[in-house]
């Protein structure tokens, strides 16, 4: 009975020790294993998609959107300043960020370009006018384009009054010996109406009175504009005819507001056309318009070309270049546009400030004219800054996601994204 009990008992004794070596030690990897999820909720860490910084998860897995692996966002500043910020190599692999290393003078070609057309000279476009009331009978001159002499026919008018005006030159001619200045007089008035010497000479010897009394051009060049048709009355002055000299041109280029420094009366611009891509053309600015268009916040800039072939047709599409000073070049920074956001009045970038980790901080930078595609630098940034070039957008995001400053949010600090927040709003949806 006795050994029946001690063998009892040693069997109640091994039986828990197997119990607290099974379950005593997978008790305390649980414990562990609680404690490790435990240091990683309290740690914060995240997980967040390169292309979709929006997407912020606590457990590794898919992004939603583009199914690409999450990466862990930094857990820490690691010593950063308050608006420096880290990204990792394979989020800037993904989102092809990239930098440059700016330094004065890196203006490029240090030319400015601008893009304009061909126009008349409006100098040497001539208005054929009426010099005198009356119907139009026929025109000679029937579409627009067409050449004309001077001294050729234009058109045919029957006037009353000049009709008249003939009548008083045959009676005055009888009486020329008599009343020479009344004779005079009525040749003064038709010359006013510009009847030539030759007209009035034809009227006087064959004394017929002609009804419908020749219009012609006074200028030799390009009809550009007919206003009249046959069968129109016209008055005194009116215009009939636009006749435009193509022996000379305006090329006319608009330029931003921001470039009206750059631009002096005098200076040499290269012209390109279109049409005769192969052929640069020389000319020197010649008037600067003093208006600026509001709508479209440009000026009109102007040069004269020579066109005595007429291969410059009006309507043709020019490319400018102008050198800029030689003195801007050495004393200019000039940054890629893709390197700066606008937000009102302000214009920032992100500066890359670890040369060896991609650390970046915003700063805010005071910009001057556009020259070809990057913007001339006036305060802001120094000598040797690597700053964001491509990509800007996608490390403005993160910054907005870590709190930092950024271009929307000077101050820093975090802003929802997505749905966060929207669990405290209130739908009131009874009437008011």
């Amino acid at each position: 009975m006795k050994k029946n009990i001690l063998f009892i008992g040693l069997a109640v004794i091994a039986g828990l020790l197997v119990g607290y070596l099974i379950f005593g030690n997978k008790s305390g990897n649980n414990i562990a294993a609680d404690h490790d999820h435990g240091q990683e909720i309290e740690s914060g860490q995240m997980w967040t998609c390169s292309m979709h910084p929006q997407i912020m998860q606590s457990e590794p897995g898919d992004c939603p959107i583009c199914g690409m692996d999450l990466i862990p966002m930094e857990s820490g500043d690691g010593g950063l300043s308050i608006g420096q910020f880290n990204m990792s190599k394979k989020a800037m692999a993904l989102a092809n960020i990239r930098t440059t290393k700016i330094a004065f003078g890196t203006s490029g070609d240090n030319t400015l370009n601008l893009s304009g057309a061909i126009e008349e000279n409006q100098k040497a476009v001539a208005t054929q006018a009426s010099y005198f009331d009356g119907r139009i009978e026929k025109l000679f001159v029937n579409f627009e384009g067409e050449e004309v002499k001077n001294g050729q026919q234009l058109a045919t008018i029957y006037s009353p009054e000049l009709v008249s005006a003939q009548q008083e030159l045959i009676t005055a001619k009888s009486l020329k010996e008599s009343q020479p200045e009344l004779y005079q007089a009525v040749r003064n008035k038709l010359k006013l109406w510009k009847l030539s010497e030759k007209q009035i000479e034809q009227i006087e010897v064959s004394g017929q009175i002609r009804e419908n009394f020749p219009v012609y051009s006074n200028v030799s060049g390009t009809v550009s504009k007919i206003i009249v048709e046959a069968g129109d009355y016209v008055k005194k002055g009116s215009p009939m005819f636009k006749i435009a000299n193509l022996s000379t041109v305006w090329a006319v280029f608009d330029a931003y507001e921001n470039q009206v420094s750059l631009l002096k009366e005098g200076q040499k611009i290269d012209i390109i056309t279109k049409s005769y891509p192969d052929k640069k053309l020389k000319a020197s600015i010649s008037f600067i318009d003093p208006i600026l268009n509001a709508s479209t916040r440009t000026i009109k800039v102007r040069a004269v070309l020579q066109n005595q072939n007429g291969q410059l047709k009006p309507g043709m599409f020019l490319a400018g270049s102008l050198a800029l000073p030689a003195k801007m070049k050495d004393d200019t920074m000039v940054i890629p546009e893709s390197a700066v956001l606008w937000t009102g009045e302000r214009s920032v970038v992100y500066i890359k400030t670890d040369a060896i980790n991609p650390t970046f901080e915003m700063r805010e930078i005071t910009l001057g004219e556009l020259v070809n595609a990057g913007y001339i630098v006036l305060s802001g940034l120094e000598n040797g800054d690597e700053i964001v070039t491509n990509g800007t957008f996608t490390v403005d995001a993160a910054a907005q996601l870590m709190g930092k400053k950024s271009m929307m949010n000077t101050e820093g600090g975090r802003t929802m994204t997505g749905h966060e927040g929207h669990g405290d709003m209130e739908m009131n949806n009874s009437p008011e």
